[in-house]
Order: C-alpha cells, then structure tokens, then sequence
C-alpha cells in the first residue's frame, strides 16, 4: 500500500537494534555537508561546475610541472636545487592561487547567512597540498605585489615629524628677548628729603 510505504521502510531501517543504515545514512549525509561536497557540483549535480573542472586542471597542470622539473633528482635536495621548479613553474602555480582565490572571493559573496563560507573539500586540500609543495618543499615564494606602496606609506610616516619640526621653525616668529632693565632706588639722601617734605 503506497500511504504505508513510509512506515514500512521505517519499520525496516529500524528493525536492528544498531540501526546500521540510518546511522551510516546520517554519517554520509552529515559529511557531505561538512565538506561542502554540493560547492564543487553543477546546481543540479549532474557533475563538476565549470570553475571546478578550471581549478583542478590548472592543479593537475601544477604537479606535473613540479614532477617534470625534479626528474632525476632527490626530494632531500638542499632548497638552493629547486630554484628550477620555482623559476619554471612560477606562471602556473600564480594562476592557480590566483583563481582559487577568486573562487574564495566569490563563495563568500554569493553566502547570504553571514558565517563564513568555504569551498569544497577536494579544492581546499589540493590547494593546501600545492601551497604546501610550493612553500615548504621547494621553499619557493610569490613576490609581493603590494611591496613599493607598503615602503612608500612607511617612509611618509617616518619624515612626518621631521617635516612637522622644519615646517614650524621656519614659520614660528622667533621673538628677540628684550631686556628691561629696573629702576634704580634713589639714594638715602633723597630718601630723607621726601620724607621731611611730608612731615
């Protein structure tokens, strides 16, 4: 009977007394959440999202770049050897941090709820890996594009006060001190004749 259809599957996925698939059916559907499996699918899930299929091509790209340029050699090189994979492989891992970061910058636009939002398990791992490879294996680094404005908003601060001391001792008036000198007492002489004329 199709009105008792729910009961009766109830009544079957309750019938152990572990309840094995409702407690593995929750774990899956609990994980897949966690891991924000649905941000890295097409709205309809029919398969990856065009800026996910983008990302991991781009990775695949960056690991086979790293494994093309240390051919021949040991990974307990000294960090001195790996400037070929730095120097080689430069172009393609910008491109992937690039547009992972965009992928970042969107997610947290198009979350309404206001927490934080994260993207797909499979892309943040493989960024973290990359990221990993590129830092601490191969001791490679981006070179920062905000460095010029960063030295030059230091160094305006820096000549701030000097420009504040310059500026108000040229246009302070420089006050010439004037000397006044006291008047002298008269001597007793006088002293007495004044006091005789008011007596």
């Amino acid at each position: 009977n199709s009105s008792e259809s729910h009961n009766c599957a109830k009544s079957i996925l309750t019938s152990d007394r572990l309840q094995i698939v409702v407690t593995l059916s929750e774990f899956f559907n609990e994980t897949w959440e966690a891991a924000n499996c649905a941000n890295c699918l097409k709205n309809n899930s029919e398969g990856l999202s065009n800026s996910t299929e983008e990302f991991l091509d781009l990775f695949n790209k960056s690991l086979t770049c790293f494994e093309h340029n240390l051919q021949g050699q040991t990974v307990y090189l000294s960090p001195n050897n790996y400037t070929e994979v730095c120097k080689n492989c430069n172009e393609t891992y910008t491109k992937l941090n690039d547009l992972y970061n965009n992928l970042q910058r969107m997610n947290r636009q198009s979350d309404e709820s206001g927490h934080s939002a994260h993207l797909c398990i499979d892309v943040e791992d493989a960024m973290n890996i990359t990221r990993k490879l590129w830092s601490r294996t191969f001791n490679c680094s981006l070179p920062c594009s905000d460095t010029v404005p960063v030295i030059a908003v230091s160094s305006f601060i820096l000549f701030l006060p000097i420009v504040f001391y310059l500026s108000s001792f040229l246009h302070s008036k420089q006050k010439k001190r004037i000397l006044i000198l006291p008047k002298r007492i008269q001597s007793n002489a006088s002293l007495v004749n004044i006091q005789e004329k008011y007596s």
